[in-house]
């Protein structure tokens, strides 16, 4: 499904009065306004294609209707995310689900969507079919080397996907670990690990990255090999420059505090960037900012503080991506509203006065620090991001207009009720 702007640009003019009395009334609370919105106007996040589809629960997958079918499908639902909110630039690719049949056709495909291919994918966390060794014991830690060599080979399958597409990275997420005490040898494990990762590492283009993601249980519930932060970086710190630490906001245990952990990597030039998402008890992979959208912001308020002392592009030198699991929303919805917070609380930590920040701090004025995040967070920018999708031809409430347009019925009479996307 492909969007015609003239269908914005008439849902937009019956809202743009009201929207222009909230805006000039925000707007002339804020000092470098036009600064704000051009920054909220460059930034994207990337959209994996595995969240296009219902996922699922240990217990039973929900199907829902009209679900992207093949690659060329999730990419037309990528666009049509991006059509409505103009801040979904870019597809992030998991490999074996989503191999191209045709390179030049899904690239241009994507160039007409307005859309560029972020991080690639590995997946050396399930058993894939026909495949000869199995992950059961770990992948890139297994005891058996040849187990090892295959997940290597996997890698650097996907990185050469990667370069096809013109993505620029790899991400690798291992559930290698183990479940029980003895099970495993901690350090020969790591050591098995790195020697992996090194491989994979000496096979990346000159211009490209790996990011290290963590996650500190599940679905191994006594060890993971790469458990935390500090594990992610030691892998990075010993493979090279071009490896960095992904931070998944639900791969921590509870209560971390993931701003700090945030505000660290930055300093030590080692943050590659974020998979968004929100949990209440683990790795929920719910909603952003659903459940503790405070935290959101403090983590961005660390981050645009921490990029702007290090002269950093807001906009492309980290990454910026979703990876949630939507088991009883629509999952183009439940990406809207993702999408919308994670905009809502970086135009929150763009207007933080730093000046005052950083006054009360070195006074440890502590009332006065705190007053000053909070009444930020409690001011609505809403019409702030409101106004820079306008600005950008993008719909000022999209989830409304996906809901009025009929969106998803329109494409469960394109595709049918009993589609299910790849991968899931």
């Amino acid at each position: 499904m492909v969007l015609e702007k003239n269908r914005i640009a008439e849902f937009n003019g019956l809202h743009a009065a009201a929207h222009q009395r909230k805006f000039e009334f925000l707007a002339s609370e804020i000092n470098n306004v036009e600064d704000v919105l051009q920054k909220l106007i460059d930034f994207q996040v990337a959209i994996p294609s595995w969240a296009l589809g219902t996922g699922g629960t240990r217990f039973g997958r929900f199907a829902g209707a009209g679900e992207p079918g093949s690659l060329e499908q999730k990419l037309e639902d990528v666009g049509l995310l991006h059509a409505l909110n103009q801040s979904s630039g870019a597809i992030s690719l998991h490999i074996p689900w989503d191999i191209p049949e045709n390179y030049a056709a899904i690239k241009a495909q994507a160039a007409q969507l307005g859309l560029q291919f972020d991080a690639v994918n590995s997946n050396t966390f399930q058993d894939q079919k026909d495949q000869e060794l199995s992950y059961k014991f770990g992948s890139l830690q297994h005891v058996n080397k040849a187990v090892r060599k295959q997940a290597i080979e996997h890698n650097i399958d996907v990185i050469k996907h990667g370069v096809e597409l013109g993505s620029k990275s790899l991400t690798v997420w291992l559930s290698d670990g183990s479940c029980f005490p003895g099970q495993l040898n901690f350090r020969k494990a790591f050591q098995n690990t790195l020697e992996s990762l090194q491989e994979i590492y000496a096979a990346l283009p000159e211009d490209w990255k790996v990011f290290v993601e963590y996650k500190a249980f599940e679905p191994n519930f006594y060890s993971m090999t790469v458990g935390d932060w500090g594990q992610s970086l030691l892998y990075a710190n010993k493979l090279g420059p071009k490896a960095y630490t992904l931070v998944d906001l639900g791969h921590h245990l509870p209560n971390a505090n993931i701003e700090q952990i945030v505000s660290l990597l930055l300093m030590e030039g080692k943050l590659a960037g974020f998979h968004f998402n929100d949990s209440k008890y683990g790795d929920d992979d719910l909603t952003v900012g659903s459940i503790k959208p405070y935290q959101l912001f403090l983590i961005f308020n660390e981050l645009v503080e921490g990029m702007d002392a290090r002269g950093m592009d807001h906009a492309t030198d980290l990454g910026w991506m979703i990876d949630a699991s939507h088991n009883v929303k629509d999952p183009l919805e439940d990406l809207l509203q993702s999408v919308e917070a994670i905009m809502l609380a970086y135009a929150q930590a763009l207007t933080v006065d730093r000046k005052q920040l950083n006054a009360a701090q070195e006074a440890n004025d502590v009332v006065a620090a705190q007053e000053i995040l909070q009444n930020t967070f409690r001011t609505d920018l809403r019409p702030l991001v409101a106004e820079a999708r306008l600005r950008s031809g993008a719909a000022l409430y999209p989830l409304q207009f996906f809901r009025e347009q009929k969106l998803r019925e329109a494409l469960i009479k394109e595709r049918g009720s009993k589609t299910v996307a790849t991968g899931l």
